[in-house]
């Protein structure tokens, strides 16, 4: 339940195109993810419409996708690795990964 509401959050961001969806951009730009993400292309690493085209129907991506921006990871889009992004609080990662599975392709 909680993930179809964070799915939702990040529709509505889209959806309202205003406010809430340049705050979740600001927070992408002010956390860095900006530094390695474009949102439609590949720079190092993966373009967040192509996360969101991934992760399209899996109702558990919201979780999974936090707990990466949170711990970092590698393998999953090549042998790149993401750092950690442990000082970033939960509540601004929720925005920018219901943000980012928000987008269409």
């Amino acid at each position: 339940m909680k993930l179809k509401l964070i799915a939702l959050a990040g529709a509505a961001l889209l959806a309202a195109g205003t406010a809430q969806a340049q705050d979740a951009k600001a927070m992408l730009q002010k956390s860095g993810c900006t530094a390695c993400h474009a949102e439609d292309k590949k720079l190092v690493g993966p373009a967040y419409k192509d996360v969101a085209a991934k992760y399209k129907g899996d109702a558990g991506a919201a979780a999974k996708l936090a707990d990466k921006v949170k711990k970092g990871g590698q393998g999953v889009w090549g042998p790149v690795p993401m750092p950690p992004n442990a000082a970033v609080k939960d509540e601004d990662i929720k925005t920018m990964v219901a943000y980012v599975l928000a987008l269409k392709k």
